[in-house]
């Protein structure tokens, strides 16, 4: 396994034969003013991930259909004081989309796992937010003795039999492929479904949601991820994700903060109260007006309570 450094390429400096990209470099690159890392995993793929800063080590997993820029705001507010690593799942945000990947959560988890053994994350909190909490998890039952705090956010890591209709109907065979690849749908929907202020949702911010996702062939595990939720026994993922559920005992006294906005279609607090149930320790921190991208709806009252967190949860008190 061998480390990168390298800077983000702009559209106009992509290869020949790539679409060229219809949301301006310049427009929403200031928001994300952070240095490129790729880590080249089996087949030469690459993943793509943020290094900032130095100090206690805050892993930041994304979900779908975002990319860590979702964790911009944090990142800049932690990283005077943290070490805050932010990986793009294969697929996603500035990572190699290959069309032919086994995009499945064990896969994820793998590859999340590769990054924290080759970069060498000890004392890590893990943050994550909608597949995060799956993936993150998975590798945090993986590599237990490199975690010392969790931080949750509007996600899962148990099986549920709860999926909105809106996103079930993106799983069907010809409309899931033409809507999600083809006009891109599930990402513009979600711009205005998964946030409750939307005059926090500016030009540049939308940009830099969707820059990586800019063809049909870019969208490949926007797809993927939607297809991968095991809502059934027979679903691949399905023992993958119940053996998550049935670990998350072993990190039962692992602090944890939960931040959640209440306003989410998706996971409701229905999931808030299975989070409560298993981890009865939690610092728990629920916003009302606040949705799926809860950091966007509230990172002003989050990010002071994450930072709070970590300072009051030092290496070795789990």
């Amino acid at each position: 396994m061998t480390k990168r450094v390298q800077s983000i390429k702009a559209p106009s400096e992509e290869k020949a034969g790539d679409r060229v990209d219809p949301f301006p470099w310049s427009s929403w690159r200031s928001l994300y003013p952070f240095q490129s890392h790729y880590l080249r995993l089996d087949g030469g793929v690459r993943m793509h991930y943020v290094d900032e800063g130095a100090g206690k080590t805050v892993l930041m997993v994304h979900g779908n259909p975002t990319w860590s820029f979702y964790y911009r705001r944090l990142i800049a507010s932690l990283r005077r004081k943290h070490r805050c690593v932010a990986p793009d799942h294969v697929g996603c945000g500035l990572s190699d989309k290959p069309a032919g990947y086994p995009y499945c959560l064990e896969r994820h988890v793998e590859n999340l796992e590769r990054l924290v053994i080759d970069r060498d994350l000890r004392d890590i909190t893990l943050a994550c937010h909608d597949w995060g909490g799956a993936i993150g998890m998975g590798m945090a039952l993986r590599q237990r003795d490199r975690i010392s705090r969790i931080v949750v956010m509007n996600t899962a890591a148990f099986p549920s039999n709860r999926i909105p209709l809106r996103i079930s109907v993106c799983r069907l065979p010809v409309l899931g492929p033409i809507a999600l690849r083809g006009f891109n749908l599930f990402s513009r929907a979600a711009l205005h479904m998964a946030v409750a202020r939307h005059e926090r949702m500016t030009p540049a911010t939308v940009r830099g949601y969707l820059y990586p996702y800019n063809n049909w062939r870019n969208r490949v595990a926007i797809l993927r991820f939607v297809q991968d939720i095991p809502m059934r026994p027979g679903h691949p993922s399905y023992p993958v994700l119940e053996n998550i559920g049935r670990g998350l005992e072993a990190l039962r006294e692992t602090p944890m903060l939960i931040c959640w906005g209440e306003r989410d279609f998706c996971f409701t607090t229905d999931f808030l109260a299975e989070w409560r149930e298993r981890f009865p320790h939690a610092e728990v921190h629920s916003f009302p007006g606040a949705g799926h991208y809860v950091l966007e709806d509230a990172h002003e009252d989050i990010i002071p309570r994450i930072q709070a967190f970590l300072e009051r949860c030092p290496a070795g008190s789990d």
